[in-house]
Order: structure tokens, then C-alpha cells, then sequence
């Protein structure tokens, strides 16, 4: 039983992030329930996970400093409510080290993903996209909004394995 629930703590974390980067892609919106599940699922994974309080109390520090620098980039328009409230639920999964990863690679990502969204949207690609399912359609759209969602979600699956979490759940370590 105790193995079934720790499956499911481990798993909480990447499946999350996953369905926010889909929903934001598909129609520009995080659903609030979706770091709600994160935030309320952190404290038991770290209990289990044998996270000590100190520990749980910088990776939460984090998670508040997140959510104040991405107020701040919210405030500027470089991201929507959803990814500003997606980000600080990662970081705060993520702790220390994992965050330094996390920030960067997120970075990276929403780089990468703003040129992609150019290519799209070139007079190029864009008459093919329009022809696809309206939410790519609607990603084609010049001057349209870029679901960062997407590159918070890429971030945090690639920080979690050097995360505290990340180390104190491998996921090989499910097998045994």
C-alpha cells in the first residue's frame, strides 16, 4: 500500500506539470487546480520522500520567491496568471538545488519555444497550421500569445531528476 502511494506522489509531479503545459498550448489557460494539486501534494510526498523540515522549509521559501519574481514578470505581460502560479508550484517541488536547473532550462525552453512559434507563424507555415485543429490554429496566429506553459512544464521535467524530491524518489527506485 505504502509503495502504491508513493507511486503516486512520484508521479503527481511530472503528470501535473505535463497536463498544465497541454492545457496551456491547447487553449492559453492553467487551470488553478492544477498547482493547487501540486502545492497540496508537495507535503505529503516530502513527509513520505523523508524530507527533512528544514529542508521543506527552504524548498517552500523558494516556491514563495517564485511566485513574487513571476508576479513581477506577470505584472511586465511576458507571462499569463496560470504559468506565473505553475512556475512557483514547480519550484517549490523542486527545492535546491533542482530550481537553478529549473530557471535555466524553463528560460531555454520558452526561448526555443517563442522561435518555433515564429516559424508557425510565418506566411510560410502559417496557412498549413491554419488548416490543422483550432488550437493550433490559434497558435499560428501572428501576434498571438505563447502558452510558456509549455516551456515551465519542459523546465521541470528536466530538473526534477536532480531535484530534492527527484533524488529521494527515483523513479528506477519504484521497480524494487
Amino acid at each position: 500500500m505504502l509503495q502504491t502511494i508513493t507511486a503516486i506522489l512520484i508521479f503527481a509531479f511530472p503528470a501535473l506539470v505535463v497536463v498544465g503545459g497541454l492545457r496551456d498550448a491547447t487553449s492559453f489557460t492553467i487551470p488553478n487546480w492544477i498547482s493547487l494539486a501540486l502545492i497540496a501534494l508537495f507535503l505529503p510526498a516530502a513527509l513520505i520522500g523523508g524530507v527533512t523540515l528544514p529542508q521543506m522549509g527552504v524548498a517552500a521559501l523558494i516556491g514563495v520567491f517564485a511566485l513574487f519574481a513571476a508576479m513581477g514578470m506577470f505584472a511586465m505581460g511576458w507571462i499569463g496568471g496560470g504559468d506565473a502560479k505553475l512556475f512557483a508550484a514547480s519550484a517549490l517541488w523542486l527545492g535546491f538545488p533542482g530550481v537553478v536547473n529549473f530557471v535555466l532550462i524553463t528560460g531555454l525552453a520558452g526561448g526555443a519555444l517563442a522561435l518555433a512559434l515564429l516559424g508557425l507563424r510565418s506566411m510560410w507555415l502559417r496557412p498549413i497550421a491554419e488548416r490543422g485543429p483550432a488550437w493550433f490554429s490559434r497558435l499560428a496566429k501572428p501576434g498571438g500569445d505563447v502558452p510558456y506553459g509549455v516551456a515551465i512544464a519542459f523546465g521541470a521535467l528536466a530538473a526534477f531528476p536532480d531535484s530534492l524530491l527527484g533524488r529521494v524518489f527515483p523513479l528506477g527506485g519504484l521497480a524494487g
